[in-house]
């Protein structure tokens, strides 16, 4: 414990020492510092100009805003997180969603869950990703009582809309649902949206011909049922922010139901050895275990004196 206070005192110093908005130098002990430890520790938004820097599962954000816990058309859940934080781009969008559902659905607004946190960053738990203020957890619960109180908050569960393993949907999804997706998915602010399988099986089983653009931005994935996960495009003026590739042409719906497949009948293991590969080639660092050195350089500058 000793070593690792130490260890932070010296990464205060080298920060303090960083001129011009520059990479501190970082010795051999701060260097194998994990970073979701000091991202982690962070209470509030830098200052400055609003830049996303580095990718969405190893990044920061400059001069994040907070999504206020209550709005007319919206509540952020779990405050005790402190995950409320984005980019304004992306607290922009979570408000014009929650204004456009509103407006088209029976739901009053939308329950908000993760977002980033205060200066971005790997988190000490949870999400690999959530770490350039560019990615928002919202609850596939109806948000009907715009009112809970905070205790309400960490107490209420959102509800789950996978069956069959998420190869299908059960009897919480309804159309409502779809129009809500569709909303989010048709702004062009959005990359992509990740959901469980079945929902996107759903989708496309049930989305006329002429109106299947936004389907290719709909993604199925491993679990995303009690909630679907919004990633938007890398905002303007942010140079040093990674955009994801982009998704594959057209409506992914063949690989979706694909996967739906594989899920209701996973292959049987293969008797045969595996085939020799060469080695594989180097991956950047992603995700919760990143260390210090890791992080993109302009990260380290955001972090405050400990």
């Amino acid at each position: 414990m000793l070593t690792r206070h130490l260890a932070l005192a010296a990464l205060s110093l080298a920060l303090a020492a960083c001129v011009g908005g520059g990479a501190p130098r970082l010795d051999a002990t701060q260097s194998a510092m994990q970073a979701r430890h000091l991202f982690g520790s962070e209470a509030v938004a830098s200052g400055g100009r609003p830049e996303v820097i580095g990718f969405y599962s190893n990044g920061c954000v400059a001069g994040a805003q907070e999504l206020p816990e209550t709005g007319p058309t919206w509540q952020a859940m779990r405050m005790s997180r402190n995950r409320n934080w984005a980019h304004p781009e992306t607290i922009d969008f979570v408000q014009d969603l929650s204004r456009e559902v509103a407006r088209t659905t029976s739901w009053n607004g939308l329950y908000i869950g993760d977002m980033s946190q205060p200066r971005g960053g790997p988190m000490l738990t949870g999400h690999v990703s959530h770490q350039s203020g560019l990615d928002v957890d919202i609850w596939m619960l109806p948000a009907r009582d715009l009112t809970l109180s905070r205790q309400d908050r960490e107490n209420l569960s959102s509800i789950s809309v996978r069956s069959q393993r998420g190869a299908w949907i059960n009897e919480n999804w309804t159309a409502e649902h779809a129009t809500v997706l569709r909303a989010a998915a048709t702004d062009p602010r959005v990359a992509r949206i990740f959901v469980t399988t079945g929902v996107k099986v759903w989708l496309c089983r049930n989305t006329p011909e002429g109106d299947r653009d936004w389907l290719s931005r709909i993604r199925p994935a491993t679990g995303h049922h009690y909630h679907f996960h919004v990633r938007l495009t890398c905002p303007a003026g942010s140079r040093n922010c990674e955009e994801q590739e982009p998704v594959p042409a057209g409506d992914g719906c063949a690989a979706a139901e694909a996967r739906a497949a594989r899920i209701l009948n996973p292959a049987p293991p293969s008797s045969e050895p595996p085939a020799p590969t060469g080695p594989a080639a180097p991956q950047p660092p992603r995700g919760n275990g990143v260390t210090l050195s890791q992080v993109p350089g302009q990260c380290l500058s955001l972090l405050s004196s400990l």
